[in-house]
């Protein structure tokens, strides 16, 4: 019975992110729900091109074993992203430091300077 009712968190989860995403205007959805199955290694929602998205809806936070899910599952050219949410709290980003510089490097953030 726990099974069934952590893939239901794991989907309503994958659900809720994806409504909040079309929030910001990202058109993204469940992978499971674009090829009708789960497959090893694939990102749990597709929308957003080269990030490989894994969905966390849990209240415990393991963030390194996730990590090494991602970084596990990623093609090279896709930045790792897990979006985690616990009951009652926001939804958070997590990214590896490397990562975080390549996102970085390539906004117009990086090109600023201070007290722009």
């Amino acid at each position: 019975m726990g099974r069934i009712n952590s893939k239901d968190k794991g989907r309503r989860g994958e659900q809720q992110l994806v409504k909040k995403l079309k929030e910001y205007g990202f058109e993204t959805r469940r992978t499971v729900q674009y090829n009708g199955k789960a497959e090893e290694g694939q990102a749990d929602l597709i929308g957003l091109p080269n990030i490989h998205i894994e969905c966390k809806r849990t209240e415990k936070l393991k963030a390194y074993d996730f990590i090494d899910q991602v970084k596990r599952d990623k093609k090279s050219d896709e930045l790792g992203v897990i979006f985690h949410k616990r009951n009652n709290c926001e939804w958070i980003c997590i990214l590896t430091l490397d990562d975080f510089i390549k996102l970085y490097k390539e906004s117009n953030y990086s090109d600023m300077k201070e007290g722009e």
